[in-house]
Formats: structure tokens, C-alpha cells, sequence
């Protein structure tokens, strides 16, 4: 699943239509029946921003368009006279640049959605109070990795950088949020913000623990373990020797 960062890097290739009047189409049937492209062609694209997982387009006369891109989502942008190819969700034709969304299920015009999400992980700099706050107000045997994922509470975290946030710090994701302490949930929001802007700047990195269970630790040489985790059963991985702490319920 496309995570923040994704989001972010798709906000800086679309900079290049704000401020043009954008031919809008929406190829797609789905996307058509929601009789986007009547009330948004021609319009002018006053700004892209990302905002967690949600990419939100401003156009004027107040209308904001949102991209979740779910799974398979994903967001290009092309030459103007470069040719678009299959199906997309949605065309935005500027001056020398095309703005493509394929696989979009969620594009809609905003209701207020991104008012009720968490601060953004990838923001500068990172809302920590608030955020904390936030994690405050939850139930206090909610495990930490099933509430990093929680885009009320902040917003932009996917399973990757969960995972990887969680073991950087040596934090086990079965740990009731009651038993983790301020300083402990700040370095993690801190390690997913790094983790997340260094991948949005282009830096190499590499994935220590997610989707490598079975393979040693790179720390401590210990098998790594998963388990599904949440309503979501999003997969955790994790060290049970770095990371010590409860275990997952039925593994």
C-alpha cells in the first residue's frame, strides 16, 4: 500500500499544473459517475498538498478534490503530448504536463475528511505534542502497532514504516499503549519520520525486519517473527529478543 511518503513524492511531480486552467477527465467509469470532470474542467489548480495517506487538490472556488490510493493507486505525471494508457480514474491536462491517476478508488470531493485526520508524520516540523496527545486519549491496552496505523491519531504511517519505526526503537508492536511511556512513543514517531523523509528525499535504505520473517535479525541475530495484528490484521514484524515485551495473543 502506497504510504506517506508516496503521497508526498506524487504532491511534488503535480506542483507543475498549480496555477493553470486544467483539462479534467475521468475516463474511468467509476470515477465518472461521480460527475467530477463537469465541475472541475477548466478550473485552475490553485495547490497539491499531501496529508497523511490522502492527496488533496485545490481548485478555485473552493473545491478540493482527495486521491486515497488505497492499494494499487498510483499517481504520474507525463508530457502533454505523451500517450495515456489503459483506463485512468482521472486526467488533468496542463500546459506541457498530464497529471494521471490509475487505480483510484477513492477520489471524491472532500468533506471535511482531512479535518479529522491526526497531524501529518512527514509535516516540518512534526506536530509530537499534538500527536501524543492523541495517543493519550485512546484506550490504554490498545497495542502501540495496531495505533501507529490509526490515521486519527497520526496520519501517513503505513505498515512498513510501523514496522520498521517499532524496531529501530526496540519497541515490541504487542505493547499496550499503558505500559509505553512518553519518551518511548516520541522516538518512535521520531524514527517514522525520519525513516519516511529520508525515503522521500531519495536516500537508500534498507528494510530490516518487514516482510523478512524467518531471517536474522541484523542486530542481535534473533528469527524474526510476525503475526497479524488489529481489526485490519495488518502484518507486524519484529524481533523477540530487541524488541521484548507481550507477546501477540494467539501466536
Amino acid at each position: 500500500m502506497p504510504e506517506g511518503d508516496a503521497l508526498h513524492r506524487a504532491a511534488r511531480r503535480l506542483q507543475v499544473l498549480v496555477g493553470q486552467q486544467l483539462e479534467v477527465e475521468t475516463p474511468h467509469p467509476r470515477a465518472a459517475v461521480k460527475q467530477l470532470a463537469p465541475r472541475l474542467d477548466g478550473k485552475r489548480l490553485e495547490g497539491v498538498e499531501a496529508i497523511g495517506k490522502n492527496l488533496l487538490l485545490r481548485f478555485e472556488g473552493g473545491l478540493v478534490l482527495r486521491s486515497h490510493l488505497r492499494m494499487k493507486g498510483r499517481w504520474r505525471v507525463l508530457a502533454r503530448g505523451d500517450d495515456v494508457f489503459g483506463t485512468p480514474w482521472l486526467v488533468l491536462r496542463g500546459e506541457q504536463h498530464t497529471g494521471v491517476l490509475w487505480n483510484g478508488p477513492v477520489l471524491e470531493l472532500d468533506r471535511g475528511v482531512a479535518r479529522r485526520l491526526g497531524p501529518d508524520i512527514l509535516a516540518e516540523p512534526p506536530a509530537y505534542d499534538e500527536m501524543l496527545a492523541r495517543f493519550r486519549r485512546v484506550p490504554d491496552e490498545r497495542e502501540i502497532g495496531d495505533a501507529l496505523l490509526d490515521q486519527r491519531l497520526v496520519s501517513g504511517i503505513g505498515n512498513v514504516w510501523k514496522v520498521e519505526s517499532l524496531w529501530a526503537e526496540r519497541v515490541s508492536p504487542w505493547r499496550p499503549l499503558g505500559e509505553v511511556t512518553d519518551e518511548e512513543l516520541r522516538a518512535v514517531l521520531a524514527a517514522a519520520h525520519r525513516l519516511m523523509r529520508a525515503r522521500l528525499d531519495g536516500v537508500p535504505g534498507t528494510r530490516h525486519v518487514y516482510r523478512r520473517k524467518g531471517h536474522m535479525c541484523p542486530r542481535c541475530g534473533t528469527p524474526i517473527k510476525s503475526w497479524p495484528q488489529g481489526d485490519g490484521a495488518r502484518m507486524a514484524y519484529w524481533c523477540p529478543q530487541c524488541q521484548r515485551g507481550e507477546d501477540p495473543p494467539a501466536a
